[in-house]
């Protein structure tokens, strides 16, 4: 990679983190009194709450990566990537809006699945998508993972810091596996997401008297993005197991959407019917203080992404290994949260 494209990607993370940065209070002033969101029996939150960090964290994204198109020259087909990317970023992004605004009623779960779906058809338009699977089964499982990762990122944003904690941990390991020479829109991407998520977290715990929340423009918005990434990305060179690469980088918001489904459904309860049974808040009930808990699960995914990183890197034995390891964890980590809460 060279020096120029080294400045370009530190850029946008720049203007990206600027923009993110000072927008969050000026919306907070301006739409707080629109869009906030009031404490209830599945919310413990102080007070009222702006509900504005989605629409920094969007207009931040997008406009460094617009600004970044007008002075680079992107290789033949970035661009055509690109579209299809702003034009499902900005579907989920309204469509979580208008969620935002409707609460604490929301949308009904058909209508967000249909235009999830009608986002992930734009990635797939545009050529991101899975390209290992043959058609049409390609097509399904796409469609699948972009619905399934951006309402799973909806589910984790239960506490402060963690939805954007994850992004963060997600988007430089796409980072660093795409280096140094893959599709070039992985790297503009992961970088204007992380400078965006970054200026949003200390935001998000209340910097100086400013708080506010992800709401679901953001947190959706942010699951989309990362199942974007994660379709961009060649994990395969060294060995083929190695192109479930991103289940390890994702694998704490999927655990929990899977985990919480299976918790709710046991209880005869609909998986879209909230709950406390989310990993975060049953570590929390263990004991745990909310600090600790952000802690050890950044702490878990960071390893999860490290491991990621060595898959893809490794030969077959040593990918088999590593994903033997994780699936045990998994199981033990499982089975310690279902024997431990009550």
């Amino acid at each position: 990679m060279d020096y120029q494209t080294q400045v370009f990607f530190a850029l946008t993370f720049a203007l990206s983190f600027v923009l993110t940065f000072i927008l969050i209070p000026v919306f907070c002033r301006s739409l707080g009194k629109y869009l906030k969101d009031i404490p209830t029996a599945l919310k413990n939150h102080e007070g009222i709450v702006p509900l504005v960090g989605g629409i920094s964290i969007m207009f931040g994204f997008l406009a460094s990566l617009t600004v970044i198109r007008f002075i680079t020259n992107f290789p033949t087909g970035t661009l055509h990537n690109l579209r299809g990317i702003f034009l499902g970023v900005v579907i989920i992004f309204i469509l979580g809006l208008i969620d935002d605004i409707r609460k604490p009623k929301g949308l009904s779960a058909v209508v967000r699945l249909i235009f999830q779906a009608l986002a992930a058809g734009c990635l797939i338009y545009f050529n991101v998508k899975i390209q290992f699977v043959p058609e049409p089964w390609g097509t399904i499982l796409t469609v699948l993972w972009v619905c399934g990762l951006t309402n799973a990122f909806n589910l984790l944003d239960i506490q402060d810091g963690l939805a954007t904690s994850q992004t963060l941990l997600a988007s430089l390991a796409f980072l660093f596996i795409s280096l140094p020479s893959e599709n070039i829109y992985v790297n503009f991407l992961a970088c204007a997401i992380t400078g965006a998520t970054l200026a949003f977290w200390p935001y998000n715990h209340g910097l100086g008297k400013i708080k506010s929340f992800l709401g679901d423009s953001g947190s959706t918005m942010l699951g989309f993005v990362l199942s974007a990434l994660a379709l961009g990305v060649d994990y395969s060179a060294q060995n083929p197991l190695a192109v479930f690469a991103p289940l390890l980088i994702l694998a704490l918001p999927i655990f929990d959407t899977i985990y919480v489904s299976i918790v709710r459904l046991s209880k005869h309860m609909s998986p879209l019917h909230g709950s406390p049974d989310h990993v975060a808040l049953r570590l929390f009930r263990r004991g745990l203080t909310k600090k600790q808990v952000l802690l050890y699960l950044f702490l878990g995914a960071l390893i999860l992404d490290v491991l990621a990183y060595t898959v893809t890197k490794s030969n077959l034995m040593v990918t088999v290994v590593i994903y033997l390891f994780v699936f045990i964890f998994i199981t033990v980590f499982a089975s310690f949260l279902r024997e431990k809460v009550k």
